[in-house]
């Protein structure tokens, strides 16, 4: 007999109608499918002998795609229990020791992870640099769930969630940037196809194209991580006001046109940083307004 879901699981699945728009910003055509998916995959609604869910999350470098996994996993899982690979390491033939194991006897990559966990996410950044051998993993990853390592042993990965981000065809958007949606995710889409191979790109379950950020985006991300900084420093005891300013600032110093928004948090914590151990250097208080000292080209606490 089938048993409904505890109310903590199911309060857990409803959060995420909330949680992931507020932290990702800039793509709210492609979260409900990405939600929808893991909601599926949570309830025990995927098919038998397959992974909960997988993914091809496609777009420019730093607008969300990695940062979306790794929200989702630490919501549902716990810390931990994101396995991340970067793709452009696995590029001979030689690395597929490193995840099934070299030699008779080894457990590899992949062996090392479900000796630890037997449920998270996998995430594979930039799969389009994996060599063609790696890609037949995912053959047998997405089809059965199942890997088999130098030991012998078949391992599951039923309860993992497969993620795989790219680049492809984001360069060539610039030139279609007055083209509609549409048009450009068709154009993305074909990309990855004709790069991972068809008989891959069709075991995907959700093949989700994430946009550009908008000015107003870059902004709302902006604001954000000001956010996250100010808490920080108010349960330190300052406690900052936020001159209008101080957001187009940090999106300048924050966003890269070829990186996205993904130097956005750092050039926040430097930014507010140095401004309060500025005010705590020359001996006073650092609580107060945080504006942008124009002259100087920084943030400064008056």
């Amino acid at each position: 007999m089938n048993t409904l879901p505890d109310t903590t699981k199911l309060a857990t699945l409803h959060e995420l109608d909330s949680l992931l728009p507020r932290e990702i910003r800039g793509q709210s055509h492609a979260l409900p499918r990405l939600i929808s998916t893991l909601k599926r995959g949570e309830l025990g609604l995927c098919k038998p002998g397959r992974p909960r869910g997988s993914f091809l999350l496609l777009g420019p470098t730093g607008v969300g795609k990695t940062e979306v996994t790794l929200v989702f996993t630490n919501h549902l899982f716990g810390p931990g229990r994101l396995f991340r690979f970067d793709m452009s390491e696995f590029q001979n033939q030689e690395a597929l020791g490193l995840l099934l194991g070299a030699k008779l006897g080894e457990r590899g990559f992949f062996g090392a992870i479900r000796e630890g966990a037997s449920e998270g996410t996998l995430l594979f950044d930039e799969i389009e640099k994996a060599h063609p051998r790696i890609l037949d993993l995912f053959l047998q990853l997405l089809d059965a769930a199942r890997l088999t390592i130098a030991t012998g042993e078949a391992l599951d990965f039923s309860g993992f969630y497969v993620v795989m981000t790219t680049n492809l065809g984001s360069a060539e958007l610039m030139s279609l940037q007055h083209s509609s949606e549409a048009t450009l995710e068709r154009h993305v889409l074909s990309r990855a196809q004709q790069a991972l191979r068809p008989e891959v790109f069709a075991r995907i379950s959700e093949k989700l194209v994430f946009h550009r950020l908008s000015y107003e985006h870059q902004l709302e991300i902006a604001e954000k991580f000001l956010a996250r900084e100010i808490a920080f420093l108010a349960e330190r005891g300052h406690r900052l006001e936020l001159h209008p300013g101080v957001l187009p600032f940090l999106v300048r110093k924050g966003f890269h046109p070829k990186l996205g928004a993904r130097p956005m948090r750092d050039a926040a914590e430097k930014l507010v940083g140095d401004a309060v151990a500025e005010r705590l250097l020359a001996g006073k208080g650092a609580s107060g307004e945080l504006a942008v000292d124009e002259e100087r080209d920084c943030l400064i606490v008056r």
